[in-house]
């Protein structure tokens, strides 16, 4: 990993935490953000929510304090999704949240709730656009008239479509402020790299914004990487690699082996937008584990929110945050800075590490005494319960001598015996080892 993009990404790989937001016009039928392409529809057909679009609950300080209290540490929202309406003031077109009851550049005030709550934001755009007339429609993979055979012998102007979509990104570089993050979305087939002019697009967004991070889907994909993990990444290779809806059994490495940044993106049921019938939520125990996860292998979590089209984030989706955000006060330490850790993997949960501070996730009651595996006992200089700070038990014990070169530790006060875990999500062991 080249030093430019490790200086870059030095505050994303301390943050590990951030939330995603997929709102816009899909918010309305209520069935995910696909569902334009999903159910083949016109522009026209479409439009009827363009009318519609009025969300009268709109307040980004509310989002962004959740964010905050579920222990996020950035947030990322879709100033445009694939079907090309704009939550922000565009000047280059009138398919624009300014120009609906709403009313208002949406993007604005979000980046404005973000700041002053003191947590780093992030933009979403899409670089494919359904609603653009240059745009491929016929025989494309996901485009609403991928079927339509009026559109089979229509003639675009690829050339005019980049220059909409080169300057929709300049607007949004040039006319919020410092961005922290942008996140772009996403290349497939012959559709990638320099078919998106991408290196004269990360040149000018540098020039204005040097300092922003961005994603590696100008280039790969969530099926690949693209060049981020070789010795030469190109110009638009992306600072992190974004796997989706699915962690990597190693983390992210490039070719020599040695960790990249990268970041799981997930939905917290099974849709990014929102959708009133998906109640398939994940559990406050799964998603603060996962986070641990992505941490352990040296990765950061964006976990998704999709907010209706009043603009309220489901009421299941605040509960699990704020469960989340209990713990994360407790035992966020245990996940801010921290990556992989140089001891293998336990059975009963996972280690992850800061300099020589190695934290325990034990997800597992033990039977009896618990294993620290790895340490040996002479090794060990204490053990305390992150959440507390109070001490942890030592449990050698008449059965553990057959294990001289194994820390055990107890939850109890006789370590033969079995106790309950103090939390069921992950209990955290804060342990410092004697300096040699």
């Amino acid at each position: 990993m080249n030093e430019e993009i490790r200086q870059r990404t030095k505050w994303f790989m301390e943050d590990r935490f951030g939330m995603f937001i997929h709102w816009g016009l899909y918010s309305i039928p209520a069935c995910g953000e696909w569902m334009m392409s999903q159910k083949e529809m016109t522009i026209e057909e479409y439009s009827k929510y363009f009318d519609q679009f009025d969300p009268v609950d709109y307040d980004p300080k509310k989002w962004v304090c959740l964010a905050k209290k579920a222990g996020m540490k950035y947030v990322v929202l879709t100033a445009k999704h694939h079907d090309g309406f704009c939550l922000f003031d565009s000047k280059l077109t009138d398919y624009k949240s300014t120009n609906t009851k709403a009313g208002r550049d949406l993007v604005r005030e979000f980046v404005d709730a973000c700041r002053e709550e003191g947590l780093k934001v992030g933009l979403y755009f899409s670089i494919i656009d359904w609603h653009h007339p240059d745009f491929p429609k016929y025989g494309d993979r996901q485009h609403p008239m991928r079927n339509n055979p009026a559109y089979k012998d229509e003639k675009i102007d690829f050339d005019r479509y980049l220059a909409y979509m080169h300057g929709q990104i300049k607007e949004l570089v040039t006319g919020y402020g410092k961005l922290d993050l942008l996140w772009f979305d996403f290349s497939y087939d012959d559709m990638t790299g320099e078919k998106w002019k991408a290196t004269e697009l990360i040149k000018m967004v540098r020039k204005y914004q040097p300092d922003v991070i961005i994603d590696n889907r100008l280039e790969g994909a969530g099926d690949n990487h693209g060049s981020i993990t070789t010795e030469k990444p190109l110009i638009y290779s992306g600072d992190f690699a974004s796997p989706e809806q699915i962690i990597p059994p190693k983390g992210v490495c490039d070719d020599k082996g040695e960790p990249i940044p990268w970041e799981l993106c997930a939905t917290m049921n099974n849709h990014w937008g929102y959708c009133n019938f998906d109640h398939q939520y994940k559990t406050p125990q799964m998603l603060v584990r996962k986070l641990v996860e992505c941490a352990s292998k040296g990765g950061n979590m964006i976990l998704n929110v999709g907010p209706d089209a009043r603009g309220n984030i489901p009421e299941e989706s605040v509960q699990i945050l704020t469960e989340v955000g209990k713990w994360m006060k407790k035992n966020g330490e245990s996940i801010y800075g921290c990556g992989i850790s140089k001891l293998e993997k336990p059975d009963w949960g996972r280690y992850t590490q800061k300099g020589d501070i190695i934290y325990a996730h034990v997800y597992e009651t033990p039977l009896g005494a618990l294993p620290l595996y790895g340490i040996g006992p002479d090794k060990l200089e204490s053990v305390t319960y992150l959440a507390d700070g109070s001490e942890v038990n030592r449990g050698e014990a008449w059965n553990t001598v057959l294990y001289p070169d194994v820390a055990f530790v107890s939850f109890g006060d006789d370590p033969v015996f079995t106790y309950p875990l103090p939390d069921e999500k992950d209990t955290v062991l804060k342990i410092r080892l004697r300096q040699e």
